[in-house]
């Protein structure tokens, strides 16, 4: 046991006492801390990614078809969303100092062993992993988040780092799909690997794990910024069957936003991945001009995430609940929008796949948020995994069935449906509009 000493959480030391050297210590430590994170998290994109620009090369070169393809492609998505809940349950357990950064290491091994195998088996066996070892990464910067940023500015440090998504997802088309091009489909996976395995390497020594684990006071302490009594007290420690039962699994605010997550994660996945067939096949827009639309998409959402989070502070004083609302309230509005443009219109195409994206990404991010501020501080991160197991749930959802779905009564049973679950989602976040931080109910076990 004694070789997995150094993944328990860092042991807190004794506060400092002076003033000056406190503001001056967590002003360094929270921007290093937050840029690793954010480093961290857009390279995680990189060996989640890589595998979508593998697939045109593998399929030419293996004679794979599209429905190997998508198995193996669903196999991730599977066991990312099982790891998001069960490495939120670790992260909060664990020193994320360490966790996070082996965990991108490992997705870099795996992707590596991806590269260098060439049966179907193998590669479900490594995509799988790959994918389990994905969900030790958000789990950890939410757990890194409730500790370094409270309340009244969370929103907007939240926002900013859901943006590196944005980032990774954005440069590892570049990349892999140059690698695929330039020297074949397994450099595509080589690449990203190493730079995964380098940039994990390099995060172990940048990061480290809670401000009191520095000798710093907690952070709703050194902001004068106490959201509920209860849940700033991380003095002592509380089991796994605490964090689970009393914070996670009878908190009805988290099953119901977990839900509401579940149909969020359907339209976002099912407009980022339909929307590029609807426009070749409605449209008769050429490869280039229906993909020089859809990154649209990414760039709706990095503005989106900044505006929700930014808002959530500033306008709703740490609410998360009426940003998600009036978001959702945009993505039906953009759905009827994008349904009812006809002809040929690349421009007001590309307009409303930035506003899908735009008003996806801000519940996307503040629904995990939302449920990371409804838990005990200590359990965080498994209410943020928990919320993100629905959503990827959600995404699977949006692959197979919805594409059954639309081969069997059109396009327009597709925008119905992406309505209808973005109708769900917001009847499940109304009744907590006024709701802020943990209930106070839970309080009391503390």
């Amino acid at each position: 046991m004694r070789l997995l000493d150094f993944l328990k959480p860092a042991p807190y030391v004794e506060e400092i006492q002076d003033e000056s050297l406190v503001k001056k210590n967590y002003r360094y430590w929270r921007l290093r801390t937050f840029g690793a994170m954010y480093i961290g998290y857009a390279f995680y994109y990189f060996t989640r990614k890589s595998f979508t620009f593998a697939m045109p090369a593998m399929q030419d070169s293996l004679g794979m078809d599209k429905f190997q393809l998508g198995l193996i492609a669903s196999i991730l998505s599977i066991t990312y969303g099982l790891s998001k809940f069960l490495s939120g349950i670790a992260a909060d357990k664990s020193n994320p100092r360490y966790l996070m950064s082996i965990g991108l290491i490992l997705t870099g091994v795996f992707n590596l062993l991806f590269g260098a195998t060439s049966t179907w088996i193998w590669f479900a066996i490594f995509w799988g992993l790959n994918g389990w070892f994905q969900g030790w990464g958000a789990t950890c910067c939410a757990k890194l988040m409730t500790y370094w940023y409270s309340q009244s500015e969370r929103g907007r440090w939240w926002s900013f780092w859901n943006t590196s998504h944005n980032l990774g997802g954005a440069l590892i088309p570049l990349l892999a799909a140059g690698c695929a091009e330039a020297f074949g489909w397994r450099y595509a996976m080589f690449a990203p690997g190493i730079i995964c395995i380098m940039i994990g390497v390099g995060m172990i020594f940048l990061m480290r794990d809670t401000p009191q684990s520095l000798g710093l006071p907690p952070i709703e302490k050194f902001r004068n910024d106490y959201p509920s009594k209860g849940f700033c007290d991380d003095k002592n420690d509380i089991s796994v069957k605490q964090i689970l039962w009393d914070y996670v699994l009878t908190n009805k605010f988290i099953w119901t936003l977990a839900i509401a997550n579940l149909f969020i994660y359907v339209v976002r996945t099912g407009l980022n991945d339909w929307s590029m067939m609807y426009l070749k096949e409605i449209k008769g827009y050429s490869t280039l001009i229906a993909g020089s639309c859809v990154c649209w998409f990414e760039i709706g959402g990095f503005f989106g995430g900044l505006a929700a989070g930014w808002g959530s502070d500033m306008i709703f004083k740490g609410k998360r609940t009426p940003v998600n609302v009036i978001f959702t309230c945009g993505i039906i509005a953009s759905i009827l929008g994008f349904r009812m443009l006809s002809g040929y219109s690349p421009a007001l195409d590309s307009l409303y796949l930035f506003l899908f994206g735009f008003f996806i990404f801000g519940p996307q991010m503040l629904i995990g948020l939302a449920c990371a501020e409804l838990a005990h501080k200590k359990a965080a991160a498994t209410a943020n995994g928990f919320s993100g197991c629905f959503g990827y749930l959600g995404a699977a959802m949006a692959g197979g069935p919805l594409g059954a779905l639309t081969s069997a009564w059109g396009w327009e049973s597709f925008f119905a449906a992406m309505i209808g679950c973005s109708v769900i989602a917001m009847a499940c976040m109304l009744p907590l509009w006024s709701l802020k931080s943990a209930p106070t109910v839970a309080e009391e076990r503390v």
